[in-house]
This record gives structure tokens, C-alpha cells and sequence, in this order.
């Protein structure tokens, strides 16, 4: 059984697992979500690069913009792959797009650059496309309507959410690691014990009524209820983290 993370490397670990497993099942578009607010993504991102430590030059890294790649050419000292941004510049995608390239990560992509990344992973056909905490659903932030729900629907819908983290409460996270189902996990007498599953991501209904529940069956028990404080973060969790 997958227990519920207590550090960051415990995350990153698990992450680790699921990509390599859902990759050896077969999946070609994957996704990898470690949703705390006080981490950067790039963070996270370098944690996580010895899982393509195999491809070794083969593997091709992204960032949304040329800022976010500079900062990694700079601190990610020796690495064998190359860097490189979404964005336009002098290279367009097809010439980032190398016929040596086995494998592409790409870093916090977001609503802005969905179209470019739609256009990647059609590039890169059937080699491997991994994707750490993108904000590719965000669609209301940039206005782009009916054809942002279209792209949303052909795109971001075919790829597999293979590991995710994201607190709800002060006591409460959803997390995914694959292939394991969708589970709800809630901190009891200072330990974190799933208290529901699903085979889909749960909708926020679903999880107002777990909270419900949760609340219900605490005050029953004599145990102060779960305070409902959306997406503020687990604040043992958190601390855990920065230790």
C-alpha cells in the first residue's frame, strides 16, 4: 500500500515510482502534480531529475519562458541535456524537437502556452512527455473562451495524471499515486489515514461532502471537526517539508 507522503523527498520518490511504472504500462503523456504553494516548481523539478538519469542527453527539458531556462542553465551545473523554452525565439518548436530526444520534461507550463504544448506533444509522437504542475486548465485567466474548452478537451483530457499531492485543509489532501486510485486523506491523532477513494479525481462536490462527513463523525467522536480553509495548505505537512 502507498502511504500518504511525510517529507518532500518521500513525494518526489513516490513520483518518481509512478512515472516509471505508468511509463512501463505504456502511457506516452503524463503528469506529475506537488501542489504546495511555498514551492517552486523548479525546485521540485530538480529533485526529480535523476528518475531520467537513463536517457542521459537524450532527454530534452523545457520551461515556459527563456527567464525560467536561464535559471536552470545557470544552477543545474554539468547536466548532460539541454534547457530550452516554449516560447518563440529564434528556434521555433520543430527545430527544438531533436530526432535524438527520447524523452521531454516540461516545467510548470501555463494556460498562456497550451497551444505550444499541444504542439509538442504532437512533435514528439510516441516518445514520452512529462509534465510537472502544469497550469494548463487555468482557462478562466486568460479569457480565451470556447476554443480554450475545445483545446481542453483534446489535449489536456489525453494525458494521465500519474501522481498527485494537493492539500485542502488544514488537515486534509487529496493524492493520487498511480495506479493507485484517487484518495482523500485526513490527519487523525497526528497521523494521516485515507478516508476515501475514487477512480477519478474527485469534484469539489464529492469533497465537501468527505469534509461533511469528516466533520460529523469527529464532533461524534469528541475530536475538534475539520475546519474547512480551502487550499491553504497542510500545516504539519508543510512543516515536514521544510525540515
Amino acid at each position: 500500500m502507498t502511504e500518504f507522503p511525510k517529507t518532500l523527498e518521500d513525494a518526489i520518490a513516490q513520483a518518481g515510482e509512478a512515472t516509471k511504472a505508468a511509463l512501463a504500462e505504456g502511457y506516452k503523456r503524463l503528469q506529475i502534480e506537488i501542489l504546495i504553494p511555498e514551492l517552486k516548481p523548479i525546485l521540485i523539478a530538480e529533485q526529480f531529475l535523476p528518475v531520467f538519469e537513463e536517457y542521459g542527453s537524450r532527454l530534452k527539458v523545457f520551461f515556459p519562458d527563456a527567464g525560467g531556462a536561464a535559471l536552470a542553465v545557470r544552477d543545474w551545473a554539468d547536466v548532460p541535456f539541454k534547457i530550452l523554452d516554449i516560447g518563440t525565439g529564434k528556434l521555433s518548436l520543430e527545430q527544438k524537437i531533436e530526432p535524438e530526444d527520447e524523452i521531454f520534461f516540461l516545467i510548470a507550463p501555463t494556460v498562456v502556452e497550451v497551444i505550444e504544448v499541444e504542439k509538442i506533444a504532437q512533435l514528439v509522437g510516441d516518445r514520452p512527455l512529462v509534465i510537472l504542475n502544469p497550469r494548463l486548465e487555468d482557462l478562466g485567466a486568460v479569457g480565451i473562451g470556447y476554443a480554450a474548452r475545445q483545446l481542453r478537451e483534446r489535449f489536456v483530457n489525453t494525458i494521465e495524471r500519474c501522481y498527485y499531492l494537493r492539500p485542502i485543509d488544514n488537515e486534509t489532501a487529496v493524492f493520487r499515486c498511480y495506479p493507485k486510485l484517487w484518495e482523500v486523506w485526513l490527519e487523525k491523532e497526528d497521523e494521516y489515514q485515507k478516508i476515501a477513494e475514487f477512480p477519478q479525481k474527485p469534484s469539489g462536490d464529492e469533497l465537501d461532502l468527505i469534509l461533511a462527513k469528516a466533520q460529523l463523525t469527529s464532533g461524534a467522536q469528541g475530536v475538534s471537526p475539520v475546519k474547512p480553509n480551502l487550499f491553504k495548505g497542510l500545516q504539519r505537512f508543510l512543516r515536514a517539508l521544510r525540515n
